[in-house]
């Protein structure tokens, strides 16, 4: 069964921008003991455009669906600490979202 890529495009406004490298970097850690993870990254647009992309690699749409349900939805949802003031959460630093969905029908690394 191939590997499945999740690619999430952040529209992210320039002056969010560096609130939004702040909060995945204050995140790290948070996806990589999932299970069925394989990879992430943060893509930062160079020129042409104001979206990021977020890549993960997972081994199925399963173990996907499972850390969106489970850890994911913790972080993002309520129950944590906000850091706004009166508790309020922060607010986004991306102005829209869309998720892109693929399979893994080819790969390639470097060779030894």
């Amino acid at each position: 069964m191939p590997s499945i890529v999740k690619i999430n495009v952040l529209t992210v406004p320039a002056e969010q921008r560096e609130v939004l490298e702040q909060r995945f970097a204050s995140r790290a850690g948070a996806v990589e003991g999932s299970d069925g993870f394989e990879w992430f990254e943060l893509l930062r647009p160079v020129e042409g455009t104001d979206q990021y992309l977020v890549y993960t690699r997972w081994r199925s749409e399963e173990d996907f669906q499972a850390w969106m349900n489970g850890s994911m939805k913790a972080a993002h949802g309520g129950g944590g600490t906000g850091g706004g003031e009166g508790g309020e959460r922060p607010r986004p630093a991306a102005s829209g979202s869309t998720l892109w969905s693929f399979e893994v029908v080819q790969q390639a690394s470097p060779k030894s």
